[in-house]
């Protein structure tokens, strides 16, 4: 059985006259669950937010203080910080150290290697212009701020911690540089030799002003089977990291000297191969009507994660594409499965295939918008989805994505709090809209309250996922419904990034 009120294409878009017959056009739609097709939607908890937990038809059921992920001992992983079922802080890091910043996102691991799960957090990590200047960045893009002040750069560091708080492994970006304009730093590529043979590092001088915050990454993921970290850059790639030729059991000095030697290049990245050159970079024409992607895959991108076992595509990665800064003229975000082991013959080779090599697809008809003449498509892209209009499912930032036991996938756009569930045929199947702003919950959502309702992300838990087991899932009424009653329960919501569902196969992880 179907249930209907209206999907977001339609009730966001609704044009209202005045009886002087002057209209205007405005961005309003009900909250909370606006579509549920209960016969194609994968039954479960959803978690978004700042820690919401809602059953399938928008009832509350918890929350948390901050927004993370459900373990399967029911606690809540939410970035420096460990909560239980009732919102109690059962553990916490707090970095000491002044040059280390951690932000967005964190994952809880279980290394095999360890007898006890660890953290591994994203941290920004100070550099001084001297130290970029040393690693062959151009002085004219190593940011010295208002006034020719020098006001520091950063590049993102992975720090791992055990549950005592002690640091077991770190490797950092700056560890694995290179470039080519000035052959006397130590980092220059080689006589004979360009970016194009280093696929492995990072070229200092790519493109953006090295300043604060350079990457910004913004999501982690661990696999458990492979040992292995994935992390993603706001700017368009995700990098694979060997977490397990770099570690070693009971030596965190020798285990941070591996991780900054080459054995900590990445083993795999994706989404823009011109930053190592060995893609096209995107361009304009003459008359900015004609454009090209070049072999660029991804703008700003969120929650890169593996496809947990157990799911359909398990080992793929899956990335939420933001799509802003794709140069499409059609503003919509997509999700995007990606097989990294794919050849140019789509043959499943069993290791990480290079994507300039693997190679590229011509634009679907569906990719082929207006004003945009090409867009090269990963042939080791082996599913994907966004909307078949011009708009109706967009952020430009935040956001993220989730596949389910059955096949569906979900995806949220933070500005917009819309939380969708999606067939592998591209049905929408199930959603949402997040009802509570920082103005207070609000059962009609408008213009005015763009970007201040969002998400994050969202995670879907099954019925039967360990976490819940002797948990209260007894539903407490919707939540527009108990804000009229208690106002001040859902307000302190904050920006930013949390934890994110590492999940097993029943939608979470341990």
């Amino acid at each position: 059985m179907k249930r209907l009120v209206l999907t977001a294409s339609i009730c966001f878009f609704l044009f209202l006259c005045t009886t002087s017959l002057q209209a205007y056009e405005a961005f309003r739609g009900p909250s909370e669950v606006i579509y549920w097709d209960k016969t194609k939607a994968y039954e479960g908890y959803t978690m978004f937010g700042t820690g919401v937990l809602i059953d399938m038809e928008g009832n509350f059921i918890n929350k948390w203080p901050g927004l993370g992920y459900i373990l399967e001992n029911g606690n809540v992983a939410a970035r420096t910080t460990e909560y239980d079922w009732d919102g109690n802080v059962v553990w916490r890091w707090d970095e000491k150290r002044e040059n280390y910043h951690p932000h967005h996102d964190s994952v809880k691991a279980y290394n095999p290697k360890h007898s006890t799960p660890t953290y591994i957090m994203i941290m920004n990590k100070d550099l001084t212009h001297e130290q970029a200047i040393a690693a062959g960045a151009d002085p004219k893009n190593a940011n010295k701020g208002k006034g020719g002040r020098f006001e520091g750069c950063q590049m993102d560091a992975m720090v791992e911690v055990d549950m005592n708080g002690n640091i077991v492994w770190e490797w950092w970006f700056f560890d694995h540089l290179v470039q080519d304009k000035f052959p006397s730093k130590n980092n220059y590529v080689g006589r004979g030799k360009t970016l194009a043979d280093y696929p492995g590092k990072l070229d200092i001088n790519w493109g953006y002003q090295l300043d604060r915050d350079w990457m910004h990454c913004n999501s982690i993921d661990y696999n458990p089977e492979l040992d292995q970290v994935v992390i993603n850059s706001v700017h368009g790639e995700f990098y694979v990291i060997d977490h397990g030729a770099t570690f070693v059991p009971g030596d965190p000095k020798k285990s941070i000297e591996l991780a900054a030697s080459d054995a900590g290049d990445f083993l795999y990245r994706w989404g823009d191969p011109a930053k190592y050159d060995q893609g096209e970079k995107p361009y304009f024409n003459e008359d900015w009507l004609a454009i090209s992607t070049g072999t660029r895959q991804i703008g700003a991108c969120h929650d890169i994660q593996w496809i947990k076992p157990g799911n359909p595509g398990a080992g793929n990665f899956l990335i939420l594409n933001n799509a802003d800064q794709v140069y499409q003229s059609s503003v919509q975000s997509e999700i995007i499965e990606i097989n990294p082991f794919l050849d140019a013959n789509g043959r499943n080779t069993g290791q990480y295939v290079n994507p300039p090599d693997a190679g590229y697809n011509r634009p679907r008809s569906d990719y082929k918008l207006t004003h945009q003449h090409d867009r090269n498509l990963s042939k080791q892209i082996v599913w994907s989805w966004r909307p078949a209009g011009t708009s109706g499912f967009f952020s430009n930032h935040g956001s993220g994505t989730m596949r389910l036991p059955n096949g569906n996938t979900l995806g949220c756009g933070q500005a917009e709090g819309h939380i969708i569930e999606i067939t592998p045929e591209g049905e929408i199947v199930w959603e949402y809209i997040n009802p509570i702003t920082n103005s207070g919950v609000k059962k009609i959502i408008t213009d005015a309250d763009y970007n201040v309702h969002g998400s994050f992300r969202a995670m879907r838990y099954g019925p039967d996922y360990p976490g819940f087991k002797g948990k209260n899932l007894v539903p407490k009424g919707k939540i527009t419904e108990i804000a009229e009653k208690n106002p001040s329960m859902f307000q302190g919501r904050r920006r930013g990034g949390g934890g994110k569902n590492k999940g097993g196969k029943k939608g979470g992880k341990k």
